[in-house]
């Protein structure tokens, strides 16, 4: 049984006095969470355990801005870079991994610190997650192949016409999610929305308290293109190049992270770094707008104990103290638990 998307119902309220705390770090790609997963770890005795789909691969240390040896030296780091780019990684994989590392963190008597930007993770911990039926590699690949010959928006009708409830959650043109809603239905005759309902694995036994990046638009998109020059210089073309020496299937999730498809036909001589480099920042930038979007209408916590912050986090030191004492003070004030910060 592969446990897969979310389930609808509304899961129990938390109990601060009976549950482990644990904090969910949240934003969009670039906005600085690694930085202050590492400052908040250091002040708050923490493990910072990656939430982002694509800084689990191995492969992928550069164009994922990975925490770099150094930072993993200082605190402790779990889940990153722990998957072959050949793997296939799934938000069920993903969710139990991240309980052990909760489990190790609190028997430590450290605070699991969830850092990363994929939403569908972190939901995976605090709402819980949907049991599915695996589908067959044939049922996959004939509902990709589907989406590939006829066009998403004509799958999504095809869909609408026996699953109206979940294709009327999707955007036609979303190809990824027509197919996997496609794939569902061929495979166990109900749609995901049908599966979504039933009864699946319960939240995380823990109280979260949640801290949100969301910084202004124009000081992200300045940011998406100064990492991307950064990526450039530290090796991020010969990342590819590895990759594509793999042989690797090019519909692996590893091989869609962003950068990877513009560099790679860059190498195959399509076209040149100039414009492999702002395919690939206008590609993060559109994905940060939908990341902005999902966390806005997902909550973090059950209890609604979410920080906003209204800025990037630097590593440097031009984030001011006060805002980082602010930041702290609201988690201590939020899980109970004024001895972290000693």
């Amino acid at each position: 049984m592969k446990q897969a998307e979310h389930p609808r119902p509304a899961h129990a309220t938390s109990h601060r006095d009976t549950l482990p705390p644990a904090l969910v770090l949240a934003g969009p790609t670039c906005s600085g969470k690694s930085a202050l997963a590492l400052f908040l770890a250091q002040r708050l005795n923490g493990v910072v355990i990656n939430a982002d789909s694509m800084q689990v691969y191995k492969d992928l240390r550069v164009l994922t801005a990975r925490p770099d040896a150094r930072d993993e030296q200082l605190v402790p780091h779990r889940l990153y870079g722990v998957l072959p780019a050949a793997h296939k990684g799934s938000v069920a994989w993903w969710r139990e991994q991240a309980l052990a590392a909760m489990q190790q963190a609190w028997s430590m008597g450290r605070l699991p610190i969830v850092c990363g930007g994929t939403g569908m993770y972190m939901r995976a911990l605090t709402d819980g997650l949907a049991q599915i039926p695996e589908s067959s590699e044939e049922v996959v690949h004939m509902a990709r192949a589907l989406v590939e010959a006829e066009g998403a928006p004509c799958v999504h009708a095809r869909l609408m016409a026996v699953d109206p409830q979940t294709a009327a959650r999707l955007k036609p043109v979303d190809s990824q999610r027509v197919a996997r809603a496609w794939e569902v239905w061929q495979a166990t005759g109900h749609g995901l929305d049908w599966w979504q309902a039933q009864p699946g694995l319960p939240p995380a036994p823990a109280h979260f308290v949640a801290v949100r990046l969301h910084p202004p638009r124009p000081e992200l998109r300045l940011r998406i293109q100064a990492r991307f020059a950064d990526m450039l210089e530290q090796g991020a073309v010969e990342e590819v190049r590895h990759l594509l020496q793999q042989g690797l299937d090019s519909t692996l999730p590893a091989m869609r992270a962003h950068g990877v498809p513009e560099l790679a036909a860059m190498l195959r001589g399509d076209i040149t770094q100039a414009e492999a480099a702002s395919r690939a920042i206008a590609a993060t930038g559109r994905y940060t707008k939908r990341q902005a979007t999902w966390f806005a209408h997902h909550p973090l916590t059950a209890e609604g104990l979410t920080c906003m912050v209204n800025a990037c986090f630097p590593s440097s030191e031009q984030f001011s103290e006060r805002k980082r004492d602010e930041i702290v003070s609201f988690i201590l004030k939020g899980i109970d638990a004024p001895q972290l910060g000693s």
